[in-house]
C-alpha cells in the first residue's frame, strides 16, 4: 500500500476534480478500462470539496448532524458517548464517519475505538472508498501546532497526534486490501498539510499554466527542505518504536501535471493557448530547482507531465456535471439524467466521454508506472 497526496499551494488548479477522476480510473476493473486498483480517498482539505464532489449533499449532512455532538461545537467526543447507550453508540460508530471524528479522541487525548467504520463506498465493484471531511478538521490542525514541540521530547500524544492520519490510512488499507489511499489537501502551507504531505509516500503537484502556479512551485520547494529537516530531526530524538508509524523515508516527489489548461490546435508541441504554454514550459526548470527532495524517477521523466498531454486540457462543463451526478466524466452518458441535461449530455458525442476515459488512463498508467521507482527507492531505503 502507498500513500500519495495531491498538493499545490495554489488553489483553483483542479486538484479536487483529478483527484476524484485518478482514484475512479484506478479503482475501476480493468475489464472496464480501469486498472484494477482498490483505493481509499481521504479528504483533508477543511473545505471539504473532495466530499461534496463525491457523495450526495444530504448525506453529507446527515453524516455531520449525527456528528455535532461529538465535535467541539458541541459537547466533545467523550461527554457525547457518554449520553447516549451502548446500542446508540454502536450503530453510530457501525456506519461511515467523517475523518474529524475519526481523528477526535486523539485530538481529545483518549483512547481510539476498537470499531473502525466503514468509508463511503463509491463504486459498484466496492473497490473504490472515501473517508469524508468536515469543516471543523481544521481544529485537528490547531491540536498538533499545540503539540508539535512535544514530540521532540518523546511525548506520545504528541507523536500519536502527528502520525495519527498516516495510522489511520494503514489500518484502512489492511482491513480493506487498498491498494493505495490518496489524501486530498487544502492549498495552505499550515502545520496539518506540513503532516500529511511529509507522512505520505510520494506526492503529485497539479498546475494551472499561470504565474501563481510557478511561485506556488516555489513555496513548495521552500516548505519541503524545512519540513524534512524537521522529522530528520525528530526520527533522530526517537526510538524505533515511536517512529513505526512515520514513512521508511522522507515523501518523495513524483510528478507535475499541467490541468485545466486552455487548447489551442497546432498552436504549440501541447496544444496550449501562447499565453498558458509560455507559463507551462517553465514547470520543469522551476521544479529541478525548487523540488529538492529526493526524486525517485529519472530527471528525463521527471521533466516530462504525468501523462503528457492526456488531461492538459480544459473539461468545460464536465467536471460540474460530474458532480452533480456524482459519478467520472466518462460515466455522465450512463446516468438518470434530469430533463434538461439530456440533450448536452445524452444526446451528444458519446465518444467526446470515451476518450476522456482514455486520457485519464494513460494518466494512471504514467503514475503508476512512477510508482514503481517509489517502490524501489524506498525499498532500497
Amino acid at each position: 500500500m502507498k500513500i500519495l497526496s495531491l498538493f499545490n499551494n495554489k488553489g483553483g488548479v483542479g486538484k479536487t476534480t483529478l483527484t476524484y477522476h485518478l482514484a475512479h480510473i484506478l479503482s475501476e476493473t480493468v475489464e472496464n478500462g480501469g486498472c484494477g486498483k482498490r483505493v481509499l480517498l481521504m479528504d483533508l482539505d477543511p473545505q471539504s470539496n473532495l466530499t461534496i464532489f463525491a457523495i450526495n449533499e444530504n448525506k453529507v449532512q446527515e453524516m455531520w448532524e449525527k456528528e455535532t455532538a461529538f465535535m467541539d461545537n458541541g459537547e466533545g467526543y467523550q461527554k457525547a458517548k457518554n449520553k447516549i447507550s451502548k446500542e446508540e453508540f454502536e450503530t453510530l460508530i457501525n456506519e461511515p464517519r467523517t475523518l474529524h471524528f475519526l481523528l477526535k479522541p486523539t485530538e481529545e487525548g483518549i483512547s481510539d475505538e476498537e470499531t473502525l467504520p466503514p468509508p463511503v463506498q463509491l463504486n459498484q465493484h466496492g473497490t473504490l472508498g472515501i473517508i469524508a471531511g468536515r469543516l471543523s478538521l481544521y481544529k485537528y490542525e490547531t491540536t498538533i501546532a499545540q503539540r508539535w514541540s512535544g514530540t521532540y521530547l518523546g511525548e506520545q500524544l504528541g507523536i500519536r497526534t502527528i502520525t495519527k492520519i498516516r495510522n489511520l490510512a494503514k489500518i484502512y488499507a489492511e482491513k480493506y486490501a487498498y491498494d493505495y489511499v490518496i489524501m486530498d489537501t487544502s492549498p495552505s502551507l499550515g502545520v496539518l498539510n506540513k503532516v500529511v504531505i511529509s507522512m505520505a509516500d510520494g506526492f503529485i503537484i497539479p498546475c494551472f499554466p499561470d504565474i501563481f502556479s510557478l511561485y506556488g512551485i516555489k513555496n513548495i520547494g521552500d516548505s519541503l527542505k524545512y519540513w524534512e529537516k524537521e522529522f530528520l530531526t525528530m526520527a533522530s530524538l526517537l526510538s524505533k518504536e515511536n517512529t513505526k508509524d512515520f514513512p521508511n523515508t522522507f515523501v518523495q516527489f513524483l510528478g507535475y501535471t499541467v490541468f485545466n489548461a486552455i487548447k489551442y490546435e497546432g498552436q504549440n508541441a501541447w496544444s496550449l493557448s501562447k499565453a498558458h504554454y509560455d507559463f507551462a514550459v517553465q514547470f520543469p526548470e522551476v521544479i529541478e530547482q525548487s523540488i529538492l527532495t529526493n526524486k525517485p524517477i529519472p530527471d528525463e521523466i521527471a521533466r516530462l507531465p504525468i501523462g503528457e498531454t492526456a488531461i492538459m486540457h480544459r473539461h468545460n462543463t464536465f467536471p460540474a456535471q460530474a458532480q452533480k451526478y456524482k459519478c467520472p466524466m466518462w460515466e455522465l452518458p450512463n446516468q438518470e439524467l434530469e430533463k434538461e441535461d439530456r440533450n448536452t449530455i445524452a444526446g451528444g458525442n458519446k465518444k467526446k466521454y470515451a476518450d476522456i476515459k482514455i486520457a485519464y488512463q494513460k494518466f494512471a498508467m504514467d503514475l503508476l508506472s512512477r510508482v514503481s521507482y517509489l517502490n524501489n527507492k524506498q525499498n532500497n531505503a
